[in-house]
């Protein structure tokens, strides 16, 4: 199947290399290369990406069923299952409810075990046989469950959102990556700066790499600077679960993160985080609880 290439520029969500398929209007399967980019510090896929994946995928279903609104994301959440070592990254989200005021959509993510055709992604996941006529095991692994609440807001707040159709985009492959994208450090491009590692205090510029289509910080970028802030507060440690609740818009920057640790123990932490707009007189902009484990 011929994969077409979405033209857009270099950011965030475009150098996480994401080709997707709506499999109908209200179910898309995603994937995304396991790359050193975005393993954990410890091998593992990172679950700010896996987050900036989730939020993606999930759109999609709730666009086409909305339109001509738009979708601004407004509770995620990542329940880790398994640890996904291996990729790629795959994402099967399902639209659960429409509302007037909001959209449900569910998610489960797998790693892939080396596959990268969404056509045999989506038998596996739909229960084919487990085996392969070689007699392998060719499931995929379940790696986490996941549930995104979007609020519904108009069209017009969103730059481009009348290029944006996603009900005509059923059957297709989309790669959403420009051409020769270099994804590199994702911390260096987001442009973290590290205040207070012990504290978990971040602060990130609303540079154009981050931003989204309705001119704030994205919310996938969100996850990550909440996800690093955590893991620096307990080194050794990998953020596997994370709560977001989306509350407000950066208007002045940059954000800046607070935390506490809730919970530590030998083999886990639980840190309570906030992400404040400081030149808005530490606005708060979102909610975060991020479950930390061993390895």
């Amino acid at each position: 199947m011929a994969i077409s290439e979405v033209n857009i520029k270099s950011n965030f969500v475009a150098d996480l290399d994401l080709t997707s398929m709506l499999v109908t209007p209200e179910r898309c399967i995603m994937l995304a290369p396991l790359t050193d980019a975005v393993r954990s510090s410890k091998g593992s896929s990172r679950v700010g990406v896996l987050s900036t994946m989730l939020d993606v995928a999930c759109s999609d279903p709730a666009l086409a069923a909305c339109r001509p609104d738009w979708t601004a994301t407004q509770d995620l959440s990542v329940h880790a299952i398994d640890w996904l070592v291996e990729g790629p990254m795959v994402v099967d989200a399902q639209l659960l409810r429409i509302g007037k005021k909001t959209i449900v959509i569910s998610a489960i993510i797998y790693d892939g075990h080396g596959r990268s055709d969404i056509q045999e992604i989506k038998t596996l996941i739909d229960g084919a046989p487990k085996t392969n006529t070689s007699g392998e095991q060719s499931a995929l692994t379940p790696a986490a469950k996941c549930l995104l609440t979007f609020a519904r807001i108009p069209g017009t707040a969103a730059s481009g959102a009348e290029n944006y159709t996603p009900a005509e985009w059923v059957g297709k492959l989309r790669r959403r990556t420009p051409e020769g994208a270099e994804p590199g450090e994702i911390n260096e491009k987001i442009g973290m700066n590290m205040i207070d590692a012990e504290n978990g205090v971040i602060e990130v510029n609303c540079i154009p790499y981050i931003i989204n289509a309705i001119g704030t910080i994205n919310g996938g970028v969100q996850t990550v600077i909440l996800e690093v802030a955590a893991e620096s507060m307990r080194p050794g440690l990998v953020a596997t679960d994370i709560q977001v609740n989306f509350l407000s818009q950066l208007k002045v920057g940059p954000a800046r993160t607070s935390a506490t640790v809730l919970r530590d123990s030998a083999d886990h932490s639980v840190v309570s985080l906030q992400l404040m707009d400081a030149g808005n007189d530490d606005k708060l902009l979102t909610l975060a609880t991020v479950l930390l484990q061993k390895p």
